[in-house]
Order: structure tokens, then sequence, then C-alpha cells
């Protein structure tokens, strides 16, 4: 599901990035600095001269959500297609040379951003710069490279939906949860729409959205400014800006009814327990919520000190794992998840209810000042695991600059959930994890030929117990 396939720990890595980012913290280290070129281009730099080596990212402010009704999984194709040459550089041979000169490139896409990246030595920057500004500007597709690339796509939804229990429950529950935005449909795409566009479709998808004013370039490492504005100028400043259309995401209406999805499949070897919450952003709904949920998604799945792991795990032995997350990084809505996997010998009615009595708990009673408070010295010391990375501090700005953020909002997060009060935590639970807001998972075996998915709208079958307090692709 998209809250557990995103960083589990997004405010706690973009915590790191803020302080990393003062000269203070570590040699080497510098704040991150930012110039747009003429066409539109916005140019951010992180310095950390520790190793001399750089991470390089394009990012595009485009993503699933941005397709069109039929045509769902086009930026995921497009994706793909963007390694299949232009004029100068022949199909296969972007990453054949990133990485005879050392280095390692990647691409991945989301429901609201694409990004390209590159992990190469300092010196080559201007390499791998002329190589993103050359298939931003130039891509050259054709049929003979798109038709077998489809059938890659088809494989990977094979692989990563269809033949994995885990990713189809994932994929209904979101199309459960969303019921009006575009983030009902999956990021790969449906497989009917992917085996009817044309190679014409993602080449227009391409020149709609591919554009230097649509795209954020992030440099981490061991590179400065005053080197790369030059650089940017001269490679990606001559690249013309382009007419935009407008990222529409239609409103959800107001949740009514709880629902529940049951996935039966008899490649089921680990059952598993899923619930989503419909849950503002930064960007959606009341994002005046979006710090206090992050300090709840702290507390409740934090690793084997919060709240269901000690519980359910620890003291009544129901759970092998849990967990609990929240990443408000999105343009749209997004969710409030939890997971859960019985033990051994433990029906998934137990635990479903046990978790559900949890969940319920906190809504009703919610969480003690001392919670609150360990919560977000756990999520401030998260600075120290990403000193040494890279490619950290790229990822988090790039995904803040395409979904609607900025640097200076950034670099406010540990200041505003150090604001964060027990209030604010406990008003944000009982305001969202509310069961009309919810959707249910169960993902258990099956004898062969029996799976089968049903979907039910109404209250979930896991309600606690009468007398208890009653939730990236490559």
């Amino acid at each position: 599901m998209k809250s557990l396939t995103r960083w589990l720990a997004a405010g706690g890595i973009a915590a790191a990035l803020s302080v990393l980012s003062q000269p203070s913290v570590a040699a080497g280290v510098f704040y991150p600095e930012s110039f747009t070129l003429k066409n539109g281009l916005l140019v951010v730099v992180i310095p950390n001269h520790r190793v001399p080596v750089i991470s390089h990212m394009v990012w595009y402010r485009v993503g699933a959500a941005d397709e069109t009704q039929g045509k769902t999984g086009l930026a995921h194709m497009l994706e793909h297609m963007m390694f299949k040459g232009t004029r100068t550089v022949p199909a296969g041979q972007f990453s054949h040379i990133v990485a005879t000169n050392g280095g390692r490139d990647n691409a991945f896409t989301t429901a609201d951003y694409t990004a390209y990246f590159q992990n190469v030595a300092a010196d080559k920057l201007e390499l791998v710069m002329t190589l993103e500004a050359d298939r931003m500007a130039n891509l050259a597709l054709k049929d003979s490279d798109f038709q077998p690339e489809r059938q890659v796509v088809l494989e990977e939804r094979r692989m990563r939906v269809e033949n994995e229990p885990q990713g189809l429950l994932d994929e209904q529950m979101e199309a459960a949860l969303h019921v009006n935005d575009p983030y009902h449909h999956p990021v790969i795409g449906w497989r009917s729409d992917i085996e009817g566009y044309s190679l014409k479709d993602v080449t227009d998808f391409y020149h709609r959205w591919y554009a230097p004013n649509n795209a954020v370039l992030v440099i981490g490492g061991d590179v400065t400014a005053a080197r790369v504005r030059p650089l940017a100028e001269r490679i990606f400043g001559r690249i013309p800006a382009r007419p935009l259309p407008s990222r529409e995401h239609g409103e959800e209406p107001l949740p009514v009814a709880a629902r529940s999805v049951l996935l039966r499949d008899p490649e089921v070897h680990q059952p598993s327990w899923s619930r989503l919450y419909l849950a503002p952003s930064y960007h959606k709904g009341d994002a005046a919520q979006a710090y206090p949920l992050q300090v709840l998604a702290e507390v409740l799945g934090g690793g084997a000190t919060s709240r269901l792991y000690q519980s359910l795990v620890v003291d009544q032995e129901l759970a092998t794992s849990v967990t609990a997350a929240y990443d408000p990084d999105a343009v749209g809505l997004t969710s409030f998840a939890f997971q859960a996997s019985p033990r051994p010998g433990i029906s998934m009615d137990r635990l479903g209810a046990a978790m559900a009595e949890q969940i319920a708990r906190v809504a009703k009673d919610g969480l003690s000042e001392q919670e609150v408070a360990r919560a977000k010295g756990r999520l401030r010391a998260t600075v120290a695991y990403a000193r040494d990375s890279l490619q950290a501090g790229a990822r988090v700005l790039g995904q803040t600059l395409t979904t609607g953020g900025s640097i200076e909002e950034e670099e406010a997060w540990p200041d505003r959930v150090a604001a964060v009060t027990p209030a604010q935590v406990n008003e944000a639970a009982r305001a969202i994890l509310r069961d009309e807001r919810s959707v249910t998972g169960q993902l258990l075996p099956a004898a062969a030929g029996e799976a089968t998915t049903e979907a039910v709208t109404s209250p979930p079958s896991n309600r606690p117990p009468a007398g208890l307090s009653g939730r990236e692709l490559r």
C-alpha cells in the first residue's frame, strides 16, 4: 500500500536533512542552496565534502495521479522508455555510460512524481548532467523499443501484483480507500490500460509533462552551487520552457462507511492484517494535523519500543510484527496505515480484534505526555542515522519540492515537530482513527483453486469485543 511502501520514517529523514544542513553539525556539510534558471528549472545543491562522490537527481512533478482515465500506468511506462535512447545516445547506452564511468543509476515513479538518479564520482558531474538534459529534451522513441518494453512492464505487474498476494491486497485496499481522486488507480497501471495504450500515448505524455519548468534538479555530495550554476545554465538552460497542464485531484466524498477487503490465495505463507485510514497531507485536508499524526505514528509503530509492538508482540504474543506508518508528503490526501502479522497458531480474528482494540483505545483515551515527548525525541534523534548518506537529503528535498513544499518548510520540520502538544496528537487521533474513514484488509491462505477477493462496504468484521473501547516502483 502506498503509505507502507513510502519511507516509514519520512519525517525523521526530513529532520536529518535539516540538521545535516547546518554547518555546525558535521565538518564538510553545508546548508542547501537553490536557484532557478530562466527556463524555470529549479536547482538545489546540498554540499557534503566527506567523500568525492555526488548523487545527481532529476525530479519531474508528474506521477500516476496525473494520468487520464483509461491511460493508467503511463508515468511508469515513460520512466522505462526514458532509457530507450535519444538521437545521440542509443537505446541501452545511458546506463552503460554511467556504469563504465564507475557510477550507478536508476529511476522510480510514484503517484506524485518521477525521479531519475545517478551516483557517481564528483568529477563526472558534467557527464551525468549532459545525459539527463539530453533525454529531458531529445527522447527519440521507437515502436520497436516500445512493444517489448510494454511486455517488460506487464511482467513487472505480474510479479509485483498479480502473483504477489500482498501486492494485490494493497492495490485493492488503495482503490477502496480513494473513491474519487487519482490515487484510486495503481502506479503501475491496470493491466487492460497497459495493454491498450500506444507509443503515441507515451510520447504525448512525455511532451506534455517533461519540461525544465516542471522539473527539479537536486545534487548532493562533493559539489558547490558555484560549480553547479554555470554547468546548469549551459547544459539545462538551453532547453526551452513549455506550457504545462494543471495537476487535477478530484475531491474525495466524505467517508460514510467502513470497508473491508478479504483476499485468500494458495501462495499466502504469512497471513497479514492491514488497515488504512484516509488522512490529510501537508497539502490536502486539515494540514494542521500532519505534524501530530507523524508523532502519533512514531508512538504507535516506531520500532520495538512502540506501543503496538510492546502490546501485541511482547506482552500478548499475538503478532510477529506490527507497524504504523504515515507520510504527509503528497499532493492529495494520504493514509495512516497499520499492518500486523499473526504468530503461528493465532487466528486472524483474534489478531484483528486486538489491533482494533488498541486503535480504538488510542482514539478514545489518547496518548500521555510522556509518550508524546519520547516520540518527538526519537524523531529528532533520527538525524544521527542520515549523516553519512549522500542521497537521503536529495531524496527528501526532491519529494518535498515535487509535492508542493519548500526548502524552508523542510528546514522548519524539527521545530514544528517539537511544538506538537499531546492535545494536538489526541485531537488528530480522534479525527482520523474513525471506522468510516477506514479500509481493513486480511490476507489469508487458501486451498489450490480457492483464491478469491471479497470487498465489503460495512463495519470492519474485527471490531473490539463488546465492552472494550472501540487504525516507490522502479
